[in-house]
């Protein structure tokens, strides 16, 4: 059984249901130079308007091929100190685990990210990477295996993790198309999703009217992806479906609570 995929659709992200974060060493642009601070630039003041509710979610996933396997997820969002953010998921099972951070701020509704972290444990496994981002050079540092080299990479440039924060607020800003640059696995990737129609789910918190997103960029590669939104709750993710290759992969949420 190839056991990575177990944990493949409550990853970051939980928005893409694309390999975990790839660890290669191989750099785009290397330097030795050191990154100054990842704290928001003084000239750049975040937004004071609020961004989403903090909270925290619950979710289930169910991972069918032959056998079914589910495992349980949590995510929680949280306002830190000096105008950060930071959005946290973790998954467990018996035989894997995963935690992934990302932190970040906030500028004219538009998520800036300052660092993500991620480590995984796969039948005693360990595997760990950390981006920090430095929006000065517009480079990405990747601390991985203990070899860090640089990537560049362009404005609006997100990580996998806080991309499904940034999915909701342009929903939120009423958007129907969505285009997005992602730093993973050493490559900047480019994802694009568009809107579809309103549909009533039944969820573990209730009978839920949530917005459909379908992922478009890798529809060609025979993989069907599609979300839903919940408006009446921040725009919260509250089911996925996935499905290639004869695999599929259902997640759905079980609880929710807002801070």
């Amino acid at each position: 059984m190839r056991v990575r995929k177990i944990l493949m659709p409550l990853t970051a992200i939980l928005m893409s249901i694309t390999p975990i974060l790839s660890l290669s060493t191989e750099p785009t642009i290397s330097t030795n130079k050191p990154l100054p601070t990842t704290e928001p630039p003084s000239q750049e003041k975040p937004d004071i308007d609020p961004f989403l509710t903090p909270y925290s979610a619950s979710y289930s996933t169910v991972w069918k091929k032959g056998i079914s396997l589910k495992v349980k997820g949590k995510q929680t969002l949280s306002k830190k100190s000096d105008n950060l953010w930071q959005f946290i998921f973790s998954a467990d099972s018996m035989i894997a685990s995963l935690d992934e951070t990302s932190t970040f701020y906030v500028k004219d509704h538009q998520i800036v990210p300052t660092k993500y972290q991620y480590k995984s444990k796969v039948l005693g496994k360990k595997r760990s990477a950390t981006l920090t981002f430095d929006w000065k050079k517009n480079l990405v540092r990747n601390d991985v295996k203990d070899k860090p080299w640089n990537l560049a990479i362009n404005p609006k440039t997100l990580d996998k993790l806080s991309i499904q924060l940034q999915i909701r607020q342009d929903l939120k800003l009423g958007k129907n198309e969505f285009d997005y640059q992602i730093a993973d696995g050493g490559y900047v990737k480019n994802w694009r999703f568009e809107r579809r129609n309103r549909e009533t789910i039944n969820t573990e918190i209730g009978r839920v009217s949530a917005i459909k997103i379908v992922r478009v960029d890798n529809l060609s590669k025979g993989k069907q992806t599609a979300f839903w939104f919940s408006p009446k709750f921040d725009y919260l993710l509250v089911k996925l479906v996935h499905k290639e290759d004869g695999e599929s992969y259902q997640l759905d949420i079980d609880s929710f609570k807002q801070y």
